[in-house]
């Protein structure tokens, strides 16, 4: 299918459902991920890049743009996912705001779901733009089906744009990424490049390069159920353990009171009964010490619950991802790159961390230093999601930029 324009991509690609689904144990997680990836492979193979692969075993989608130069260039790569969050995606119904007012926006009349500037006050940073929303219904898909559609768009100038220099550029597209899993599968060695770029951020001129340490714990407790007519010195109440369990974490150090390089620890799930309660942690950190730290804190709290009640706590704790930045500070190269592009193009670098974690925060320990790059969109995961068009050009510019500056 050709496309005039960029907007008109990507109103086709956030119209395909690809949420993943946690609980699922397949690669991917979700068939509709798979089918959206077998029509980008059509899309690659129609603006010309080569050597096109949709690998069976981790179902990522990778192809090259061959060198145009005997000049010596950094193998450079450009990933995004396709994957989106958990949040209504079906019937996705993109609406278009041209030359933006700087007001209120009615996302849905039947509904009466606004996009207030109260609430969203960044709103006015987009006057005179084109904005992309939902119907207030749905989530957009924006992350990241933003930042596929401007690698592609990239991709197909510079095969119009021969008399552009560049090297070889490798692009990948892997599914997964929201549930923490696709970058686990992602084969760096046959991706073979210098450093590449996730893009995946979020505002015009986001460069970021260090994320948090990520792991998760789960805490089981094993209570005892007895008739509360006699349960005197009998019962053990999963609930009320659990409550007291968690008032053990400091009050303060949640993601609602924390921010910059501040780390928390976040109850993302809990579910209780008397004979029994799971409570889920997810533990973070930008700092290696103080995430070992906080980890140790977690092990002592089950600790102090069972030296109060016997052992009825049992955990299991798991690393989920690193902090890139203590592999990128070792080889800037990327990071200096992408802050050059911006500035050529007269876009002010926002270099700042990531409070989260993207595929290249493992794809970095893969021995591929992977910075993440603006897609030009806000309110991500949600119905009040929206993309501005002339942003999304300019991330594909930046594209275009990199691919120009990273010669040796």
């Amino acid at each position: 299918m050709k496309y005039s324009t960029m907007l008109e991509r990507f109103l086709n690609y956030v119209k395909f459902e690809t949420r993943s689904d946690a609980s699922s144990l397949t690669i991917p997680s979700t068939m509709q991920q798979k089918e959206f990836l077998k029509m980008l492979k059509l899309e690659l193979e129609e603006i010309g890049l080569s050597d096109i692969v949709l690998t069976k075993e981790n179902c990522f989608l990778t192809a090259t743009l061959p060198a145009n130069t005997k000049k010596q260039f950094d193998k450079i790569g450009f990933i995004s996912h396709v994957d989106t969050a958990a949040f209504n995606a079906i019937d996705i119904k993109p609406k278009v705001i041209e030359k933006y007012d700087g007001k209120d926006i009615v996302l849905n009349d039947t509904d009466n779901i606004l996009m207030t500037v109260e609430n969203f006050p960044n709103l006015k940073n987009y006057i005179g733009k084109t904005l992309i929303t939902t119907d207030g219904t749905t989530l957009l898909g924006a992350d990241d089906k933003a930042g596929i559609v401007e690698i592609v768009e990239a991709m197909k100038y510079l095969l119009e744009h021969p008399e552009i220099e560049h090297g070889e550029i490798r692009v990948a597209f892997g599914p997964d990424e929201e549930i923490g899993r696709g970058a686990d599968n992602f084969d760096a060695k046959y991706f073979n490049t210098d450093y590449a770029y996730t893009m995946d951020g979020g505002v015009l001129g986001e460069l970021q390069y260090e994320s948090f340490n990520a792991a998760q714990i789960t805490y089981k407790i094993k209570g005892v159920s007895v008739h509360p007519g006699t349960a005197k010195d009998k019962m053990k109440n999963a609930n009320t353990i659990a409550v007291e369990l968690a008032s053990l974490f400091p009050k303060k150090e949640v993601p609602e009171h924390t921010s910059g390089y501040e780390g928390f620890y976040l109850l993302h799930d809990l579910q209780a009964r008397i004979e029994e309660a799971t409570l889920t942690y997810i533990i973070r950190d930008f700092d290696k010490k103080q995430f070992l730290d906080r980890k140790s804190f977690c092990e002592n709290v089950a600790k102090q619950i069972n030296d109060k009640y016997g052992d009825v706590v049992e955990y299991e704790m798991f690393d989920q991802y690193y902090n890139m930045g203590d592999i990128i500070e070792k080889d800037k190269r990327s990071v200096d790159i992408a802050e050059l592009a911006m500035k050529n193009l007269d876009i002010k670098p926002i270099i700042i961390p990531i409070r989260g974690g993207t595929d290249g925060s493992k794809i970095s320990y893969m021995g591929i230093p992977t910075p993440n790059i603006f897609v030009g969109g806000e309110n991500f995961h949600g119905q009040y999601e929206f993309s501005c068009l002339e942003d999304m050009k300019k991330a594909a510019d930046v594209i275009v930029e990199i691919a120009k500056l990273a010669q040796k």
